[in-house]
C-alpha cells in the first residue's frame, strides 16, 4: 500500500474507472458485433471498435500505475491484464483485488 492514502485512493478512483469503461465499451462493441452480423449494419463495431480500443489502452495504463503504487506482484499485474480479455473481466478482477487486499476498499459515502 502507498504511504500517501489520498494517492493511494485517487489511485484505486482511477483504476475503477478504467475498469468499468473497459467493461462497458467491450459490451457495447459485442452488442455492435453482434448487429453487424444480424444483419444491421456496421454502426455499432465502427463506434464501439475505436472507443474500446483507446479504453483497452487507459486500462492498461492503469493497471500498470496501480501495480506501482499498490506494489503487485508479476501474477497480479497479469491477471489484471489478462482481465481486459473476457467481458467483464476487469470489473471481476477489481473486486477480487478489492477482496483480497490489492485494491483498497472505497470510501464509505457519510450523509
Amino acid at each position: 500500500m502507498s504511504r500517501r492514502p489520498a494517492a493511494a485512493r485517487r489511485t484505486a478512483t482511477w483504476f475503477r474507472v478504467a475498469a468499468a469503461l473497459e467493461a462497458t465499451t467491450w459490451l457495447g462493441l459485442l452488442i455492435g458485433m453482434a448487429v453487424k452480423y444480424v444483419g444491421g449494419g456496421e454502426g455499432g463495431v465502427t463506434v464501439f471498435g475505436p472507443i474500446h480500443g483507446v479504453v483497452v489502452l487507459g486500462y492498461v495504463a492503469a493497471t500498470l500505475w496501480a501495480a506501482s503504487v499498490f506494489g503487485w506482484g508479476g501474477r497480479t499485474v497479469w491477471k489484471a491484464l489478462l482481465a481486459s480479455v473476457p467481458p467483464l473481466g476487469s470489473v471481476v478482477f477489481e473486486r477480487w483485488a478489492t477482496r483480497t487486499g490489492r485494491l483498497p476498499e472505497r470510501p464509505r459515502r457519510t450523509r
